[in-house]
């Protein structure tokens, strides 16, 4: 399970990172809403799988 959550973490850390750099470059404005709609996405994803892992470990920690 937690290797699952770790492959997402590093998942969405790369997406998130490729949508960056293709914000550096030229974008129509049609392609740069959707990068940064795609961008905002992935930085929520991050967000739960992040919540998640750290829930785990809390939980883990307390059945100790």
């Amino acid at each position: 399970m937690m290797d699952q959550q770790l492959a997402r973490l590093l998942a969405h850390r790369s997406n998130i990172q490729r949508y960056r750099n293709l914000l550096q470059t030229s974008l129509t404005e049609l392609e740069r809403q959707f990068v940064e709609k795609r961008l905002t996405e992935e930085r929520s994803n991050l967000e739960s799988v992040t919540a998640s892992l750290g829930s785990m470990t809390f939980a883990r920690e307390k059945l100790r």
